[in-house]
């Protein structure tokens, strides 16, 4: 299917060359589409747009390396193609909410946009994974076993249709923030859909594993601001115990799917 290698291709150019110099024209070239094109398709398929796209990405990548802290604000500003520092904390702002040296004090979790993957099966019809995981395949591959809650976020799509994307953004950011912030240092947490998280533990037993549900929870219904607007913000929340072992990445989506399936009926 034409459009599928089409985007397939203009996402891999991105991922390529993050820390490069390109215009949208450049990507467009490289999976031999015009512009006017790609810009359509990509904002059909992905809800969002070409250049936007590429700007999270980017700061995904930005807020590992704050994080990892071998490198200045300037250096990872030059490094992903910002102008300046100015111009990058007011990028990283729009995303995050918050500055990049306020961000590396209070947050663990950097993967805010993770690249989009796809599967083809061969058919007329273009089919979207949800993201790329394989992050986290890795490590639940080098884990004999670990409980793993599964998050969805309640009425995303109602969020964004009142409020906008922004204010669907600002949202999942909240949604992350308190996963992070009641959950403790030895979780990792990942972001495995457009509204949907998975926070892998070292607890042992689901008895724990549910109480640690309950109080992230416990703040469901709470606000966030947005455009002097408050949007009510909540999760539903299941847990499933995933063994590392021989381990298959297309197994590891059905059993994120099932969980967050049967959240939803908890």
């Amino acid at each position: 299917m034409k459009n599928f290698y089409l985007l397939t291709e203009a996402i891999n150019y991105i991922e390529e060359n993050l820390c490069n110099e390109f215009t949208l024209e450049d990507v467009a070239k490289a999976c031999h589409s015009s512009l006017s094109g790609l810009k359509k398709l990509f904002g059909y398929a992905f809800h969002m747009g070409l250049k936007e796209y590429i700007q999270k990405r980017r700061i995904t990548h930005a807020a590992k390396d704050i994080l990892e802290g071998s490198l200045t604000i300037t250096d990872i500003a030059l490094k992903y193609q910002y102008n300046s520092p100015e111009v990058f904390t007011r990028g990283f702002f729009k995303v995050w909410g918050i500055t990049p040296s306020a961000f590396k004090k209070q947050w663990r979790f950097a993967g805010i946009f993770p690249r989009i993957q796809f599967e083809y099966d061969g058919g007329m019809r273009m089919s979207r994974r949800k993201v790329d995981i394989s992050e986290l395949y890795d490590l639940l591959s080098s884990r004999n076993d670990s409980y793993i809650i599964c998050f969805d976020m309640v009425h995303m799509m109602d969020i964004n249709r009142e409020y906008g994307h922004g204010g669907g953004d600002k949202a999942i950011v909240e949604c992350l923030r308190r996963i992070e912030t009641l959950s403790d240092d030895s979780c990792l947490l990942f972001r495995i859909g457009g509204d949907e998280f998975a926070l892998v533990t070292n607890l042992q037993e689901e008895r724990a594993a549910k109480e640690l549900i309950e109080r992230i929870l416990a703040c469901n219904g709470q606000t966030v601001t947005y455009n002097e607007e408050e949007i009510p913000v909540s999760m539903y929340a299941a847990c499933t115990r995933i063994t590392g072992k021989n381990l298959r990445y297309s197994e590891l989506f059905q059993d994120l799917d099932k969980t967050i399936e049967k959240a939803h009926y908890l």
